[in-house]
């Protein structure tokens, strides 16, 4: 019985993979690649938002 409790875990992790990959696999395209691609635009627009320098100087820096 040793041998059982030896490969139930990756059976049961082999099984769970494969259920993971294939619902990828069905959620890719359709109806969905738009709003998800409109999502993930945003979020990059965000980031990229936040990246960019303020040319703006902060208040009570005045150089001059």
């Amino acid at each position: 019985m040793d041998y059982v409790s030896a490969l139930l875990p990756p059976a049961v992790m082999a099984v769970f993979f494969l259920g993971v990959i294939r619902v990828i696999v069905k959620t890719q395209g359709g109806t969905q690649k738009t709003k998800e691609d409109a999502f993930v635009d945003a979020a990059l627009a965000r980031v990229e938002g936040a990246r960019q320098p303020s040319t703006a100087s902060p208040a009570g820096t005045d150089n001059a």
